[in-house]
């Protein structure tokens, strides 16, 4: 009986005896305090801080640790104020507790534990159907692209068949495009706490044309311009990037939020775009320069969804406060304080927050889903309900109408992509777009 408290003795010695860890350390305070100006996309001094062996290269200063010899390190005379400019910049200085963790860190070989990973091309394995984030018809409205884990489904729009699983580097798929033409599907997400991504594919072969890594979590809310040539995803650094479709590049990131971005729209002719922000805040961006115009929308609640009319630059915002707020995205006069000039109507309040939106293609109709385990419809001329699409047993995370307007897909908690008649809200369809797989059974029971 002495064994146990005897071996847990031991092993806590252990744990006290190692030194610092690069990957559960010194890690986290990288990317926490020094990647929103040193990542691929950016890497301000050609310094990119995401991975180890990138660490370890270095940018335009040279290497920027000496293994054994933290004084002789560059990285601390950055920290530390003996090299200008102090880093991190525009930041509050580094606690002592953790320049010392990475002094002891370098001191003690500066030694890459991070774990072995590979982005395997092999097909995910599912158990039970996923949470479903993410969805979108086709041009042509014959398939529908549906997130899944480290990939994306594309089905048969009725559902009968799978057609093509596009696995990618990113855990999480959270926005999904298709362009005008067909040829481009877009996908914005990202793994948790280490990378967002934004993947350009040809869907057509199947081939992945483009990926840009962005920041140090996933991102939110890619939008793709009516003219196929820029993507633009929100942060959870509270920028909003904008990305080259052609090149895979980054043209600029703007930082006029002040809390997470999680939604984007283009405008009509792609030379502006909305982004919306737990700031409360949507705000109107020149898209060839990154400029900040103007804000929208009078500050609300908290903001986590945007569409636009198909023809028209009125967009539909909401989130935290249930209410879905149709706006122009001109102002028909000059702003003033607390202006709310530009609000056409103030749909009526949700069952829970707004977590997803949609607009026809023809105009007339604007689906509303979150929290709330159903899908309203509203005329946006009128503000008026005109039905409620049932069947979801929880939250509704994605919405998407078919390019004649006729069928409304939805997806979320509870792994089932749903097909209902738009003008009805009648069921058409439903089925889990992921394979399920059985579980091997063992001596030591399931895996």
């Amino acid at each position: 009986m002495r064994l146990i408290p005897i071996c847990l003795f031991a092993n806590s010695l252990m744990l006290l005896a190692a030194g610092p860890s690069f990957f559960n350390d010194v890690k986290p305070i990288l990317q926490k305090q020094c990647q929103g100006c040193h990542f691929p996309a950016m890497k301000s001094s050609d310094l990119d801080l995401t991975t180890f062996a990138a660490f370890a290269q270095g940018g335009k200063k040279g290497p920027p640790f000496a293994a054994g010899k933290p004084d002789d390190s560059l990285i601390i005379k950055y920290l530390s104020v003996p090299l200008q400019p102090r880093m991190p910049m525009g930041l509050p200085a580094l606690p002592a507790d953790q320049l010392d963790l990475i002094k002891n860190w370098i001191r003690d070989g500066a030694k890459d534990d991070t774990p072995l990973t590979t982005i395997s091309t092999k097909p995910s394995a599912y158990f039970q159907p996923p949470v479903i984030t993410a969805l979108g018809f086709s041009p042509d409205g014959a398939q529908v692209a549906v997130s899944g884990n480290r990939e994306i489904l594309v089905h048969k729009s009725d559902g009968s068949a799978l057609l093509r699983r596009l696995p990618g580097k990113a855990e999480r798929i959270l926005s999904l495009a298709y362009s005008k033409d067909g040829n481009l599907l877009i996908a914005g997400g990202g793994t948790p706490a280490q990378f967002g991504e934004v993947q350009i594919w040809n869907p057509k072969s199947g081939e992945l044309m483009h990926s840009a890594t962005l920041t140090n979590d996933t991102v939110f809310g890619a939008s793709l311009s009516p003219d196929a040539s820029k993507v633009a995803v929100g942060c959870a650094d509270n920028t909003v990037h904008v990305i080259d479709t052609a090149t895979g590049k980054e043209l600029y990131k703007i930082g006029n939020h002040e809390n997470w971005v999680l939604a984007t729209v283009f405008g009509v002719d792609s030379k502006r775009f909305v982004s919306a922000s737990r700031d409360r805040a949507a705000k109107l961006i020149d898209a060839s320069t990154g400029a900040f115009l103007e804000n929208v929308n009078l500050l609300r609640g908290e903001l986590t969804s945007i569409a636009r009319h198909p023809a028209k630059d009125l967009v539909v915002i909401g989130g935290e406060e249930r209410y879905p707020y149709i706006y122009l995205m001109d102002r028909p006069k000059n702003m003033k304080i607390a202006d709310d000039t530009t609000l056409v109507h103030k749909l009526e309040r949700q069952d829970g927050p707004i977590l997803a939106l949609a607009w026809s293609p023809d105009g007339k109709r604007i689906a509303v889903a979150g929290a709330a385990p159903q899908v309203n419809l509203y005329d946006p001329e009128s503000g008026n309900k005109l039905a409620s699409c049932i069947g979801h047993s929880a939250g509704i995370y994605s919405v998407a109408f078919s390019p004649d307007s006729s069928r409304l897909a939805t997806g979320g908690f509870d792994g089932k992509v749903r097909i209902y008649d738009a003008a009805s809200c009648r069921l058409v369809t439903s089925f889990v777009p992921v394979p399920i797989s059985e579980r091997t059974l063992t001596a030591g029971g399931t895996q």
